[in-house]
């Protein structure tokens, strides 16, 4: 389906939850967060109902998020329900990885062989100090396990912060070299008034671009139409590929062909936009399908045309990234 500026939407984020095991300095903090109750949840029936409803307006391709969606009770028992949903061309999955080892068998087993996982060191003491947890072992034998069990490709998010983890950015693009992983650089945005954002932190997709190109000559990757945001290349002779997600130095709105759907039942046409579509109450209150399908429509006709953001000096998102979908 086209939106008011001709742009085909025919992919959902879908955050199962706002709960997560790691309290990432740029998404949760360790203290004043307030989680939803069970309650303002969506149930996994809802969100599959949603889900074939948004089917039928063009969406193909799902991305489950969180929080952290691996840490919901009975997500993989949801995960096979949803792969067998008619209509749908890909599922994937972001994870912190930290609950990957023992959950990769079961997510494959699902039908699932995309993944994401998001890692901003490859030093435990600084996954440490970025995260709040002395996890960084599980999340590399999870990485290891998909690796094994055979997700391909196996994507890896590195969210870079000038003056904490940008002296690591030709370690992540030399992983690329010899292990099949598309790496990932995302420049780090302004969500949630807890955010650590400011313009010393910025480090441009142009720049770490620029940096991984003293490792060897960068060749453009074409996209597909499911693709997401990034801009991609691979350095010669690489088993992997890397990525660039510029999302406030280089706007991508012109092509964005995504909705964002909260764990709490809000449909989002822009991630940096503070409006929102309430689809859970009109469905807990037994307004039918049509009702349901015309919201869905309205969300993506009335999608922002662009997120109006300036990368030096931007406005913050007012909800919290892990109660959006990270």
């Amino acid at each position: 389906m086209l939106d008011n500026n001709h742009r085909v939407i025919n992919y959902l984020r879908l955050s199962v939850t706002d709960r997560c095991n790691l309290r990432c300095i740029y998404c949760m903090p360790e203290k004043g967060i307030r989680f939803m109750p069970h309650s303002e949840i969506l149930t996994y029936e809802e969100i599959l109902h949603i889900v074939r409803l948004s089917i039928q307006k063009g969406i193909r391709k799902i991305r489950l998020t969180g929080g952290e969606p691996l840490v919901r009770k009975g997500f993989i028992s949801f995960l096979e329900r949803l792969s067998k949903i008619e209509g749908l061309e890909e599922i994937t999955l972001t994870t912190n990885g930290v609950l990957l080892k023992s959950l990769a068998v079961d997510i494959k087993n699902c039908g699932i062989s995309r993944i994401n996982v998001s890692l901003d060191s490859l030093r435990p003491e600084r996954f440490f100090r970025i995260t709040g947890r002395d996890f960084f072992e599980r999340v590399w034998e999870g990485l290891e396990e998909a690796e094994h069990v055979g997700f391909n490709p196996i994507k890896i998010n590195v969210v870079a912060i000038k003056g904490v983890n940008d002296d690591e950015i030709l370690d992540f693009a030399s992983l690329t070299l010899n292990k099949p992983y598309h790496v990932r650089f995302i420049e780090i945005m302004p969500i949630g008034d807890k955010n650590i954002w400011t313009t010393e932190k910025f480090i441009s997709a142009k720049e770490i671009h620029n940096r991984i190109q003293t490792l060897g000559i960068l060749q453009p990757i074409g996209h597909n139409t499911l693709d997401g945001p990034a801009e991609r290349y691979a350095l010669e002779g690489a088993k992997g590929e890397v990525g660039f997600i510029g999302a406030l130095s280089n706007h991508f709105c012109d092509n964005c062909n995504r909705l964002r759907l909260t764990a709490d039942g809000h449909l989002k046409g822009c991630l940096f936009s503070d409006q929102e579509t309430d689809i859970k109450t009109p469905l807990r209150d037994g307004k039918g399908d049509s009702h349901l399908l015309n919201l869905i429509m309205d969300t993506i006709l009335n999608k922002p045309k662009d997120h109006g953001l300036l990368p030096y000096n931007p406005r913050k998102c007012v909800r919290q990234m892990n109660s959006i979908g990270g």
